[in-house]
């Protein structure tokens, strides 16, 4: 008696089982009826998707055991370190950061080599993927199987292969712009310090670097305050143009301007007193480059003009600032695109271009283009135009709409948009972005930042007609930074 789709002269089960055969010998998937092309046929269709789904079935079962072996241990290994990683941040979502951004050892940056590993052993994973694909495909014997399936078959197989070599390539090249963007952006950060009033205060500059850094003055200043435990946020905007800036205590800039910042009267250093030429005070106008005012500036990732400005920030506002992010809108485009665009609600109509070439000149006469009035799709150089464009409105509606544009920036930072764009958004923060950050502390930040998104966002401007900008009290700035900050208790209700 035979056994439907044995191949001719195999035993049945029992009598291999009583021989000692192994099982899996005696089994149509292994050892097929070649002659039936219908077998040949479910046969095919079941290898190809197995194979894919546990990479190494097809061989453990159908061809080289010892080829299976190598891929099924793979498969349960790379499982297995993916249920790890995910019960590590289920439970432990904050030391799992650290291991992935901040790890380090001495001078050895563990992180790195971890990231380095994964990225190889994805790789590696990947391309013995495609290996199985291709043997399985040969295991399958097309020719064997019923004409029409043979092609559905083939162009399975090829779609799964690429499939996975698609996905292991995602994932190394991913793994691998993550540990570059870490390491260019936060490559010289400075020391880490604790909370100052249970907040991490961070200068945010903005400016365009694109015609020479000697040149260059901050359009966009403001402070990032973030509550160390809550992750709440304020956004206070100081005005490029605020005149007379303090500076905090200790700062080498308060030796010379003891009165705070006056300018110096030259073109090129600052001519007058607005907080914007601070960095040229401070760096560009001096003969060693400002190395004698902040000797360790360097060595932290900073620059003494960026360092200077920070004092300035700090005695305006009264708060303590260890660390800055320099966004460089030269750059700025590039991001957004990567974000897939931004939507802004555009309350009047701007013009885009760099400006009138005379007093007077007809807006129509320079305007590039225009931005219209509602909800505007913006890719990276419309948003860059939104966020420069002064000429027909005030300093002060250009500070209210870089601080939209951020908003709208960080609204678009979505699990899916990261996930899907990663290695364009990393590859444009690192052209983007310099800061002092510390790498050892990414993965706090991370977290604060996590819980920022869940609050909305506090925002503070220090215009007209909250303060005068041309006479400036910083005192009461400083009580209304201050009170903001640390608003009181309210009383207890009184009891009768």
């Amino acid at each position: 008696m035979t056994v439907a789709g044995l191949r001719p002269g195999a035993t049945s089960l029992g009598a291999a089982g009583a021989r000692g055969g192994h099982l899996v010998d005696q089994r149509p998937i292994r050892h097929p009826d070649t002659s039936s092309a219908a077998v040949m046929t479910r046969r095919g269709w079941w290898l190809v998707v197995l194979g894919w789904l546990v990479p190494g079935s097809a061989q453990a079962l159908a061809g080289n055991r010892r080829l299976g072996r190598l891929g099924l241990r793979a498969t349960l290994t790379a499982w297995g370190i993916v249920v790890l990683l995910v019960l590590w941040a289920m439970l432990a979502r904050d030391s799992l950061a650290w291991a992935a951004t901040s790890w380090a050892i001495g001078p050895v940056n563990v992180s790195g080599v971890l990231l380095t590993i994964a990225q190889v052993a994805i790789a590696a994973y990947g391309v013995l993927w495609i290996v199985l694909g291709i043997d399985t495909l040969r295991l399958v014997r097309l020719v064997k199987t019923a004409t029409p399936a043979r092609y559905g078959i083939a162009a399975l197989a090829v779609l799964l292969m690429v499939v996975s070599g698609g996905t292991a390539a995602y994932g190394a090249g991913t793994i691998g712009s993550a540990r570059d963007a870490l390491g260019s952006i936060f490559g010289q950060g400075g020391p880490s310090v604790p909370p100052s009033d249970g907040y991490y205060n961070i200068l945010l500059l903005g400016a365009d670097s694109g015609d020479g850094r000697d040149s260059m003055r901050f359009d966009s200043i403001s402070v990032v305050s973030i509550n160390a435990e809550t992750g709440a946020t304020t956004i206070t905007g100081i005005p490029r143009e605020l005149p007379g800036a303090p500076f905090s205590e200790g700062s080498p800039m308060l030796e010379l301007y003891p009165n705070g910042f006056e300018g110096h009267g030259d073109l090129a250093c600052g001519w007058n007193g607005w907080m914007n030429h601070v960095r040229a005070a401070a760096e560009v106008c001096r003969e060693d480059g400002g190395a004698s005012l902040y000797p360790d500036a360097a060595s932290h990732g900073s620059a003494p003009g960026i360092e200077a400005t920070k004092d300035a920030a700090e005695g305006v506002l009264g708060i303590e600032i260890p660390y800055y992010v320099f966004i460089d809108m030269h750059g700025f485009a590039s991001l957004i695109d990567a974000l897939g665009g931004v939507e802004i609600e555009v309350a009047e109509r701007l013009p885009m271009g760099g400006g009138p070439a005379y007093e007077g000149q007809p807006v129509d006469d320079w305007a590039t283009g225009w931005i219209e009035p509602g909800l505007q799709r913006m890719d990276g150089d419309t948003a860059q135009w939104y966020a420069r464009s002064r000429y027909t409105t005030s300093d002060w509606d250009r500070m209210q709409r870089q601080r939209q544009l951020q908003e709208a920036i960080l609204a678009q930072f979505t699990p899916q948009v990261v996930l899907t764009r990663f290695q364009s958004v990393a590859d444009a923060g690192v052209d983007l972005i310099d800061t002092d950050l510390p790498q050892s502390m990414v993965s706090y930040f991370l977290d604060l930042g996590l819980k920022a998104k869940e609050q909305p966002v506090t925002t503070i401007e220090l215009v007209p007609p909250l303060v005068d900008d041309l006479n400036p009290d910083y005192a009461a700035i400083r009580e209304l930074i201050a009170e903001a900050l640390h608003p009181p208790e309210p009383s207890p209700a009184p009891t009768e």
